[in-house]
């Protein structure tokens, strides 16, 4: 196995296949990375998510940057050199369509529900979102529809209206809907413009006075390198990011406790693909006699609490401040992931992949012959949960230097900020995209097939995309599979 010192002092043999990715440098940067350990990461094999942005860069260089945090972090445990690590696009290409991807017993799951698209309305279009019950009921009642109204009435409703009015109308009334905008128009709007002016991601201590001894994790030991082994990860996260960061942290060994709210169920297909490798419960966190204590004990032996919920969605209750889980267990690992990004006027909106693409202009860019149109996955998604998990492991390596609690802050605008300012595609991909020879599933040139895997499930037999997060001596799939969502007791394993 080939090793570099944690320096970054190359071993024997090349360290690189000949590609590079400026995206994986940015990213390595933003996190906080030794610029010498880029040269143990090597890039091969072909995928396929054509378009007119950078996508494929994106991709590869958010799965990159985990696989290195990854591995320095093993090697912080284990005392020796850092792994090489790889990334394989056709790995990646499979991983970022996993949501599409997975089966149960050969069945697909539902993507998006019909009152889930684009509209047109009478200036221009929108992108609405309602795929859960609560969010189709509050979208019909902001528009004046009956419960049961359909696709038609929708369109006729949304045709008779300004896009902006029915963004400020659906939204007061807790819905998801979202005007489509040229990237022009985003860098115009204050939460734009706001969104420009941040980082692609942060990583700091949550008190900078603090001080806390380094966090020394146990030695690992076995024949597979899990640099998260024996780490406790509470996941309140939901669709889509923060669930794929999780499953990375289980991939790597944690374990992970995703918790819900009784009242707010997760689809079960949704989990069919998110759920690797974890346990799912439910607590109600306003229930402080019973389910708001078991919260607190789970909370007191946790090290990385990861939360996915818009802003003062869980402010809302007592003691959920980042100041404040860190006061209570101080050397705490907090990751805060946001649509929108915690400053502007849209801070505290819901918000999903496919409206950020809509609002921030990609479906204006990757749209045609007057229509918006989408990337050719949930990269933003996708790409922000692997950058989560990077930023957590790269918050625990910081720990073993300097110890104190930490605080990982990402959103899907400012990944998508990154994707449409600074990535830039590869010249054999974008040669090959001018010559009409994308490797595309429908061109034959990339199978998914190679990438997927099957196993038996409490659902059925599950097919599903193998993990892209990749290094020497690492993990090669979950050591299990998702269970019934929110069966699972509320306790460590």
């Amino acid at each position: 196995m080939a090793h570099t010192s944690l320096s970054g002092t190359p071993a024997s043999g090349p360290s690189s296949s000949g590609r590079s990715s400026a995206g994986t440098a940015h990213a390595w940067a933003a996190l906080g990375g030794d610029p010498a350990l880029l040269d143990r990461v090597r890039y091969e094999g072909t995928g396929g998510l054509p378009a007119q942005l950078p996508v494929m860069e994106l991709a590869r260089s958010c799965v990159a940057v985990c696989a290195l945090a990854a591995a320095e972090l093993a090697a912080r445990r284990t005392g020796g050199r850092v792994p090489a690590v790889r990334v394989d696009d056709g790995a990646v290409t499979a991983a970022f369509h996993s949501d599409r991807l997975v089966r149960v017993d050969g069945v697909a799951p539902t993507t998006f529900a019909p009152l889930s698209r684009f509209w047109r309305a009478g200036d221009g279009w929108v992108r609405t979102h309602a795929n859960y019950p609560h969010h189709r009921a509050r979208l019909l009642a902001a528009l004046g529809l009956p419960g049961d109204a359909g696709v038609e009435a929708v369109a006729a409703e949304i045709g008779g209206r300004r896009a902006a009015e029915v963004e400020e109308t659906v939204y007061t009334a807790g819905g998801l809907a979202v005007a489509a905008r040229t990237p022009e128009e985003w860098a115009a709007h204050e939460q734009g413009s706001r969104a420009a002016a941040h980082p692609l991601l942060t990583i700091a201590p949550v008190h900078e006075r603090d001080e806390q001894p380094p966090r020394i994790l146990p030695e690992l030991t076995g024949e597979t390198l899990l640099p998260a082994a024996g780490l406790r990860v509470l996941d309140l996260t939901r669709v889509l990011a923060g669930p794929v960061a999780t499953r990375t942290l289980a991939l790597l060994g944690a374990d992970v406790l995703r918790i819900d709210a009784p009242g707010l169920p997760e689809s079960q297909e949704a989990h069919n693909d998110t759920g690797m490798g974890k346990r799912s419960t439910r607590l109600d966190l306003g229930d402080r006699v019973g389910d708001r204590r078991i919260f607190e004990e789970l909370l007191e032996s946790a090290d990385v609490v990861v939360l996915g919920y818009r802003p003062g969605a869980l402010e809302q209750f007592n003691g959920m401040t980042a100041d404040a889980l860190a006061v209570r267990n101080p050397g705490l690992v907090i990751a805060q992931l946001s649509a929108w990004g915690r400053y502007g006027p849209w801070a505290e909106r819901r918000g999903f992949d496919s409206l950020v693409q809509v609002a921030t202009g990609i479906a204006a860019i990757e749209g045609g012959e007057g229509q918006p149109g989408a990337l050719p996955a949930q990269a933003l998604d996708h790409g922000t949960g692997y950058l989560l998990a990077a930023g957590v492991l790269r918050a625990l390596t910081e720990q073993h230097d300097e110890g104190r609690a930490r605080l990982v802050r990402l959103s899907l605008t400012q990944t998508a900020a990154w994707l449409m300012n600074r990535l830039t595609k590869d010249p054999a991909e974008e040669a090959k995209e001018t010559e009409g020879t994308e490797e595309t599933e429908e061109s034959g040139a990339y199978d998914s097939e190679r990438w997927l895997t099957e196993t038996d499930s409490p659902m059925g037999r599950l097919r599903h995309a193998l993990p892209p997060v990749s290094f020497a001596g690492g993990p090669a799939n979950w050591s299990r599979p998702p269970g019934f969502w929110g069966s699972d007791a509320p306790e460590w394993r």
